[in-house]
C-alpha cells in the first residue's frame, strides 16, 4: 500500500509520510528502512533533528530508487543568512547520502532574519539543482503572504503544527489560493486524539483507531499533506492505512464542533502566531 499524491504547479508529494523526530541512531534508521519496506514513500527529516545519517542509511539499506523516495530537510532558524544557509543545505545532503533533497524548509522563521536574502537562497537551492521544491515551515499566515508576495522563490510548502484540535482556516485558505501544498506535524496531536470521546466514537464507528480518525480527517482537506512519526511498525502500517478511510459528513461536523485552538509546540523563538 502506498500514500496517494497531492500535486501542484511546484511539488508532486505523497500525502502521507513518515516524520523521524525525535528518533535518532539505529531506531530511525530501522524505522526508515520498515516504513519503506511497508510503502511509505515521503520521509520528513531537519539537520536540527541529528538524524539525517540515520534517515541516509535507511534509504540506501531499502534498496529503492532515490527517485522512488521524498525527502524533506530543514535548515534550523538560526542559520537564514545566505552563506549559512547554503552550508547547512549542503551539510544536510552530505549527511543524507544524497545529492538533492525533495523540499527543503526554513524550519522556523527568525525574528531578525532578512526575509528577501533568505528566500533568495532557497531560491538558488533550486536552480542549483540542491533541492527540487523550497519553501518553508512554522510561518504564520501573514508571513507566509508577505513571503509569497515577494515573488523570490517558489513557496512549494508550508509545514506546520495542525491536527483536529488546531487548524487555522486563514492559513489553509492562504496555502491553497497560492497553491502552496500545507504539510501537518503532530498530525494526531502527539496521541491526544485517543483521550477524546469524540474521536473515540468516530474510530469505532469505522472500526478504525482515533489516530486513523485524525489522520483521515486531515486528508480529507484539499492541499494537505500529515506526517506522522511512529517507530512501531505496528502503528506505521495503521497510519499508512488511514489514507484508506473515508469519513462521512456526520463525522466531519463532529470533528468541526471540537476546539481548534490547542497548540502543543511553541517553543520560545516562535513567532507570533497571530501575525
Amino acid at each position: 500500500m502506498t500514500a496517494p499524491i497531492l500535486e501542484t504547479p511546484r511539488i508532486r508529494i505523497p500525502r502521507l509520510g513518515l516524520g523521524t523526530w525525535p528518533m535518532r541512531g539505529a531506531e530511525a534508521q530501522q524505522a526508515v528502512e520498515g516504513a519503506l519496506a511497508m510503502g511509505y514513500r515521503h520521509l520528513d527529516t531537519a539537520a536540527m533533528y541529528g538524524n539525517e545519517e540515520a534517515v541516509g542509511a535507511g534509504i540506501a539499506g531499502s534498496g529503492l530508487r532515490r527517485s522512488d523516495v521524498f525527502v524533506t530537510t530543514k535548515v534550523w532558524w538560526t542559520e537564514l543568512a545566505p552563506d549559512a544557509l547554503r552550508a547547512s543545505a549542503e551539510a544536510s545532503l552530505k549527511r543524507l547520502g544524497l545529492r538533492h533533497a525533495d523540499l527543503i524548509l526554513v524550519h522556523w522563521p527568525a525574528r531578525d532574519m532578512d526575509l528577501p536574502a533568505t528566500l533568495g537562497a532557497l531560491a538558488r537551492l533550486r536552480q542549483d539543482g540542491l533541492a527540487r521544491a523550497v519553501g518553508v515551515s512554522n510561518f504564520p499566515a501573514g508571513l507566509l503572504e508577505h513571503a509569497v508576495a515577494l515573488g523570490i522563490a517558489p513557496i512549494a510548502a508550508l509545514q506546520v503544527e495542525a491536527h483536529v484540535n488546531l487548524w487555522q482556516d486563514r492559513l489553509a485558505s492562504l496555502c491553497r489560493r497560492h497553491d502552496v501544498a500545507l504539510i501537518a506535524y503532530a498530525p494526531t496531536a502527539k496521541g491526544q486524539v485517543g483521550d477524546d470521546p469524540v474521536m473515540r466514537a468516530i474510530a469505532v464507528k469505522h472500526a478504525a483507531t482515533p489516530v486513523q480518525v485524525a489522520l483521515a480527517w486531515l486528508l480529507a482537506q484539499d492541499g494537505v499533506v500529515a506526517i506522522p512519526k511512529s517507530a512501531s511498525p505496528q502503528r506505521q502500517r495503521e497510519n499508512l492505512a488511514a489514507a484508506a478511510l473515508r469519513l462521512d459528513g456526520e463525522d466531519i461536523a463532529a470533528i468541526a464542533r471540537l476546539p481548534k485552538d490547542r497548540r502543543l509546540v511553541n517553543p520560545d523563538f516562535a513567532p507570533d502566531w497571530a501575525a
